[in-house]
């Protein structure tokens, strides 16, 4: 994949030129040496020894889910081949045990894979960010911190905006707009990896004969190699895939939403919608199809502006309280017989 195009770098970011340059773009960013400055990234830089002797003194001890896949799937976690299971186990293990085992691993032509993805920093690392902390990342973003050896997560989206920040190793970042979602083939819904959807393509292989349109979604791809130091900003539902590229990897990530109103996620509605729409006739679909374009994602004119403000109903300005009553109504209806 290094024929694709490459994402933009930036350097010197600081926090008003993220917030008020790259986030409006919605499109990746490579913030080059962001994260430079950190002693982790150095302690990173020295070895991976150093890199764990420094993330062990914070160990608070408490065990963290583990990812352990057989060396023969290479480091893809993903499925078994009939879809009915998952080709590696979950462990509880604490910080420190896991990575004093990735160290003694790192010799083996071809090592276990060994993964912890997601886990809070505040709640297994405690003190770490005091050391370690991003200014650019919004308030209400947690850090959490992904340890393994040479691994792969599957092309997915998060419903969220993303800084991820390289502290030891190096990753390969492949990212597609969220408008290619047809073309990347999803994988289950309702049975999935670690919470989102996957492509079922795998992008060190792909399959064309099977999966023809994955060839669309490449025409819109990019890619990007981050080192040590280097961060990369991920917006709101762009799918991307990561690889990590050496036995030893760090990597801390800060999710946040800016837009979210409290009032619900907008997931909730796409479940909803699997309920009551999918299964309509073509023409009724199309019917609703131009009610949510006008209603909600309001393509054409303001649907309520003809409209006295104290008459616009659910269509008016959100309170704590009209989200509370549409909330109720809901509830009636999805409890009706």
């Amino acid at each position: 994949m290094s024929s694709l195009p490459k994402v933009r770098e930036w350097r010197g970011v600081d926090p008003a030129t993220f917030r008020n340059e790259i986030v409006p773009r919605n499109q990746p960013a490579v913030l080059k040496g962001l994260v430079h400055h950190w002693p982790a990234v150095h302690a990173g830089l020295q070895s991976p020894r150093a890199a764990c002797d420094y993330l062990e003194k914070f160990d608070g001890g408490r065990p963290v889910e583990t990812l352990f896949g057989d060396p023969g799937i290479r480091g893809r976690f993903f499925y078994s081949e009939d879809l009915s299971g998952l080709n590696f186990e979950r462990k509880p293990e604490k910080i420190s045990s896991t990575l004093e085992s990735l160290l003694s691993h790192m010799a083996d032509e071809n090592p276990p894979a060994i993964f912890i993805q997601s886990a809070s920093v505040a709640d297994f690392l405690p003190k770490f960010a005091a050391e370690n902390a991003l200014e650019s990342a919004h308030p209400s973003a947690i850090p959490r911190i992904w340890i393994g050896n040479s691994v792969i997560v599957t092309t997915h989206y998060d419903i969220s905006d993303n800084i991820a920040c390289v502290v030891a190793g190096h990753r390969r970042f492949t990212f597609f707009p969220p408008d290619q979602i047809n073309n990347l083939y999803v994988g289950p819904i309702h049975f999935t990896l670690a919470g989102q959807p996957v492509s079922m393509v795998s992008l060190e292989d792909p399959d064309l004969a099977k999966y023809p349109r994955f060839e669309t979604a490449l025409a819109r791809a990019q890619t990007a190699e981050l080192e040590p130091g280097d961060a990369i900003y991920i917006p709101y539902m762009w799918w991307h895939h990561v690889k990590s590229l050496e036995r030893f990897n760090v990597l801390i990530n800060y999710w946040w939403d800016a837009a979210a109103t409290g009032f619900g996620s907008p997931y909730d509605c796409l479940l909803h919608g699997f309920l009551t729409l999918r299964h309509l006739p073509e023409t009724q679909r199309a019917a609703w199809r131009a009610v949510f374009d006008h209603y909600v994602f309001q393509t054409g004119a303001d649907p309520v502006a003809h409209l006295p403000k104290e008459h616009r109903g659910a269509l008016g300005e959100m309170t704590p309280e009209l989200a509370a009553h549409i909330k109720a109504a809901v509830l009636r209806r999805l409890n009706r017989p």
